[in-house]
């Protein structure tokens, strides 16, 4: 499989821990961050984006528990890819690699888990930010045919095995042409060899599993957890960063809230945040502006 290595010098190992082996390509210097991707990607969207933040920053760019080339949970269970033990999976494989606190940014999947850490484990992370994402909750609680019809994951996945599994493996392709063409991106943007690491990264069944738990538990135990922080009045700490696409749903979806940043206010103390131009892979598709924000955030 291709490996960020090959674009920006960064080194790559696999970062052993009591909860499984997370997956990691890591350069720079200076304060740490760790950098989450979504669906259907590895940390490869990360390829241009962190080189930049590495001039000023100890860069972790880690494959999602049960995504790319990270280990998948021992237990056949949604629970255990559940937004809040991946988060606890991230943060012990951190630990094991000395770092015992960090600033998170998320995108799609990975802006769930990296609130879901913000929230769970708020002495380990000093910022957080969520890339085209609004709470898991507030997703379905709201949830509508906009939705439904434009990140068709969210239902699809979480149906019952074995039916989102065999129609991913039978066309991996397809599923990340289809996020590439129809999600509000440039097809340019994505080079053919990271095309082809994202169709190998969806060939593996036990990983396509994973990534299918990942969901059923986005339906089901992430938005109870998010529900009972709500209701507890839980918030988060710590700074956090909401940027979301120009081009994509959440930019509309929520203006009666808002916006994201309304939406994010109810969950956090101190927000802060704006549209970027592009559509819902615009760190691959506007990597200096994307860098240029995430930095500006992480120094103020």
């Amino acid at each position: 499989m291709a490996d960020m290595a090959d674009v920006a010098g960064f080194n790559s190992r696999l970062l052993e821990s009591e909860r499984g082996g997370i997956f990691v390509r890591e350069g720079g210097t200076g304060p740490v961050v760790l950098l989450l991707h979504g669906f259907p990607e590895t940390g490869l969207m990360w390829r241009d984006v962190a080189p930049v933040l590495a001039r000023d920053f100890r860069v972790i760019v880690a494959d999602l528990p049960g995504y790319g080339r990270s280990e998948c949970p021992k237990v056949n269970d949604p629970i255990a890819m559940s937004k809040r033990e991946m988060a606890a999976t991230l943060v012990a494989a951190m630990r094991t690699a000395g770092h015992d606190r960090f600033a998170i940014i998320g995108h799609d999947r990975g802006g769930r888990v990296a609130y879901r850490a913000a929230l769970d484990h708020f002495a380990q992370i000093s910022h957080v930010g969520v890339l085209d994402v609004v709470p898991t909750f507030d997703v379905w609680d709201r949830a509508d045919a906009r939705l439904a019809l434009s990140f068709w994951p969210f239902s699809l996945l979480a149906q019952p095995s074995p039916l989102p599994e065999r129609l991913i493996a039978a066309a991996p392709e397809a599923v990340v042409d289809d996020a590439i063409n129809e999600w509000g991106s440039s097809p340019d943007a994505f080079p053919e060899w990271v095309r082809e690491a994202y169709i190998e990264a969806l060939s593996d069944p036990v990983h396509v599993h994973a990534i299918c738990n990942e969901y059923r538990a986005a339906a089901g135990l992430d938005r109870e957890n998010d529900k009972a922080d709500l209701d507890a009045g839980r918030r988060i700490g710590c700074p956090l960063l909401a940027l979301w696409s120009k081009g994509g749903g959440p930019a509309t979806w929520y203006d009666d809230a808002g916006g994201p940043l309304g939406l994010w206010q109810r969950w956090a103390e101190r927000v802060q945040g704006q549209a970027v131009a592009g559509g819902h892979f615009f760190p691959e598709e506007q990597p200096a502006a994307t860098a240029h924000l995430i930095s500006s955030f992480l120094k103020s």
